[in-house]
C-alpha cells in the first residue's frame, strides 16, 4: 500500500482494552510503519441518537461528535470496525455509527456518498462460543452496509474470547492478525 493509507479504528465494545481491542491492536502492530492510525472510542463520546428525518425535516450539519467522526471518517483510506458479538450482531455504538451514514450521505457538502467508494471496510470480531451461522449477521451488517456506500468489505478478524484477556489464548486469531492487513 502506499503512505496515504489511514485506518480509522472505531472500538465499539462495552469493556475499554477487552479482547476485540487487543485483536485489533494485534493487527494494527503489523502495519507499515507509514499507515496512518486513527483510534475512537465510539461510546465515549457516545453519538447523538440517530433520527431519521427522510421524509419531512432537512438534515442538517452534523454537530459535535457526529461531526468529529465524519471528519475522521472522511480523512480514513480504510474503516475497522472493531466489535465484539452482541447477541449476534454488532453492539450498539458500531450500529449508531452505521446510522448516521443515513444522515451523512443525505449531505452533498459533506463528500462523504461521494468518498466512500474509495474506501476499505474491515471487521475485527471477537466471540465466546458462536458458529458461523451465529456471527454471520454482524458480518453481513457491516458488509452490506459498505456495499451499499459502494466501499469494499475486506473481511473479517474472528477470535474466540470470553473471560478479560483470553484472546491471547486463541493462537489461530493472533496468527491471523499478524497477516490481516495486506502490506
Amino acid at each position: 500500500m502506499t503512505a496515504h493509507r489511514h485506518l480509522l479504528f472505531l472500538l465499539s465494545g462495552g469493556r475499554p482494552g477487552g479482547n476485540t481491542e487487543t485483536l485489533a491492536r494485534r493487527a494494527a502492530a503489523a502495519l507499515p510503519p507509514d499507515a496512518v492510525q486513527t483510534w475512537r472510542d465510539l461510546s465515549q463520546p457516545l453519538l447523538p441518537a440517530f433520527h431519521d428525518r427522510r421524509h419531512g425535516d432537512r438534515y442538517g450539519p452534523p454537530e459535535g461528535t457526529a461531526a468529529a467522526c465524519l471528519a475522521e471518517t472522511m480523512a480514513a483510506s480504510d474503516i475497522v470496525v472493531v466489535a465484539p458479538l452482541y447477541w449476534y450482531g454488532l453492539p450498539a455504538p458500531a450500529k449508531l455509527y452505521l446510522d448516521h451514514w443515513s444522515h451523512w450521505m443525505r449531505l452533498p457538502e459533506t463528500g462523504f456518498k461521494a468518498a466512500m467508494p474509495a474506501k476499505r471496510v474491515w471487521l475485527v470480531l471477537a466471540h465466546s462460543g458462536s458458529t458461523p451461522d451465529q456471527i454471520r449477521p454482524a458480518e453481513d451488517c457491516l458488509r452490506f452496509s459498505a456495499e451499499y456506500m459502494g466501499a469494499r468489505f475486506m473481511g473479517s478478524l474472528i477470535g474466540y474470547a470470553n473471560a478479560p484477556g483470553e484472546i491471547l489464548s486463541d493462537a489461530g486469531a493472533l496468527a491471523a492478525a499478524d497477516r490481516f492487513f495486506p502490506a
